[in-house]
């Protein structure tokens, strides 16, 4: 496939995507429920949604804070306003067009603060496996907790535990047989892409080396935690939803975190996949797309509003770069 259109149609899809969920949306709603939600945004304590743009920014200091520790050992160390400014931008990007904010903040972080390219993106693709791997945490916890019910979910849409299990199962095998052929192949493929992995490892092990270890694991600690509050603050915005403990609450933090991933910044998909998570635990769809609309609102606002000051203010406190 030609590397422009793929290029088009990796920009063009997710908006595409968000754009039908959008309609879909809707078109699934009937008039008095689309009134329903709307009056709860409306009526939404201003008090909460507050104090979750709040636990937004600190989380994003928190990521500047955590990103210089990673600089750091690399003989860097930026000013932390630039680094906050770099991320909101980045974030601010990735809006519009799904992983550029990260080569625009590899490239920001060159102009204003002297890193080279390569090496910025580098703690930059280590950062987003950490933030796999705390994902992958976050699910496993989830399903410890809420084992039953979501196990009792699956069923009920067609989706056995035992099938669930088959899949895993074999796709762990599969993994364990595809990193095997690499180690001991010798197509030059195969020895980019073992470079690769270890360039990853070494970053993820160097972690445990630098200066400021145990700064970087409560950074990363907190910027998970306000991610999770930003999302149990909510609750309180919608009455049906008030008394949801955070066990539920992580279902549907997880499955709204899926959908960021799927569509720029969640547009259309996220206060679908939340209803749909918050639905198992009782909650009706008009409350439950009002609590996706409030948080998917709070958080976009956020980044939109604090990006675009960041795109203004970034380059005047620069003038010498």
């Amino acid at each position: 496939m030609n590397h422009t259109l793929k290029k088009t149609l990796k920009t063009i899809l997710p908006i595409a995507l968000g754009v039908f969920l959008l309609w879909y949306w809707y078109n699934s709603t009937t008039p008095s429920e689309r009134e329903q939600i709307v009056f709860y945004i409306k009526q939404a304590d201003l008090l909460w949604v507050g104090i979750s743009i709040f636990l937004g920014i600190l989380s994003h200091v928190s990521r500047a804070i955590r990103w210089n520790y990673m600089l750091q050992p690399l003989g860097y160390r930026p000013k932390l306003a630039n680094n906050v400014f770099i991320i909101l931008i980045a974030y601010f990007a990735n809006l519009g067009v799904p992983r550029t904010g990260e080569i625009l903040r590899a490239t920001a972080l060159a102009t204003y603060e002297g890193v080279p390219f390569e090496k910025g993106l580098g703690t930059i693709v280590t950062e987003r496996v950490i933030d796999v791997i705390m994902l992958l945490i976050i699910i496993l916890i989830t399903l410890s907790l809420q084992t039953d019910i979501i196990m009792g979910f699956l069923q009920e849409i067609g989706l056995p535990f035992n099938s669930i299990l088959l899949l895993l199962v074999a796709g762990t095998g599969a993994m364990v047989f595809f990193f095997l052929f690499i180690k001991k192949s010798k197509h030059p493929i195969a020895k980019k892409i073992k470079g690769f992995a270890m360039g990853l490892l070494d970053g993820l092990f160097s972690i445990f080396k630098m200066k400021h270890k145990w700064g970087f694991i409560f950074h990363t600690l907190l910027i998970w935690g306000c991610y999770i509050g930003m999302l149990w603050v909510i609750k309180f915005t919608v009455a049906e939803t008030i008394d949801l403990s955070l066990s539920q609450l992580l279902v549907a933090f997880v499955a709204g975190t899926f959908a960021m991933m799927f569509t720029n910044g969640g547009i259309g998909l996220y206060p679908i996949a939340v209803s749909k998570a918050l639905a198992i635990f009782g909650i009706s769809k008009v409350s439950g797309d009002a609590f996706g609309w409030i948080m998917w609102i709070s958080q976009t606002a956020l980044i939109v509003l604090f990006g675009a000051i960041s795109f203004l203010i970034l380059p005047l406190l620069n003038k010498d770069k």
